[in-house]
């Protein structure tokens, strides 16, 4: 090789490094291959709180991104607090996975829009198979967020989403 294609080739050469570095880091493809299971018993309630143990709202999860099954249900806790119970969850792996309660509705195609109005981040997925609780904050209008969804914050979309409805 002539001394003019020597640093071309090093260029290149470190500009592919540098891609996979940041491609690796961004997408975290080995995620797919893992499972982190949680297995969290529901909220016990208290002797004065065993009269409202019906959930306030259920629902089941479709899938968007990512194969995502399971079901969903908001639970009455005392003191007119809220628990978001995640009841066999099954989905990928995924980077940046945080569990929303979203005003949109659910789309049977895609869930890019669960993000276009008001949501509330109840924190990073625990793990992406199990059972799981998520304490909803105190205020939070429960009638306005009907939709559950399993969102990717490093790619804006919903692995996964369940549409609330209301406990007669």
């Amino acid at each position: 090789m002539d001394r003019t294609r020597r640093p071309i080739l090093w260029t290149t050469v470190a500009a592919v490094v540098v891609l996979a570095a940041v491609g690796l880091y961004l997408f975290q493809p080995w995620r797919l291959f893992t499972t982190n299971r949680v297995d969290e018993a529901a909220p016990v309630a208290t002797d004065q709180q065993r009269v409202a143990t019906k959930p306030l709202s259920t629902g089941s999860f479709i899938s968007h991104e990512h194969e995502t099954s399971g079901s969903v249900e908001v639970q009455p806790l005392a003191g007119g607090k809220a628990n978001l119970r995640l009841t066999d969850l099954r989905t990928s792996d995924g980077p940046a996975l945080h569990v929303w309660l979203s005003d949109q509705p659910v789309e049977q195609s895609g869930g890019g829009n669960l993000d276009d109005g008001a949501h509330v981040d109840l924190g990073d997925l625990k793990g992406n198979e199990g059972n799981q609780n998520y304490a909803i904050p105190a205020g939070t209008d429960l009638g306005r967020f009907s939709t559950v969804t399993i969102w990717c914050e490093r790619f804006s979309v919903s692995f996964g989403a369940a549409e609330l409805e209301q406990s007669a």
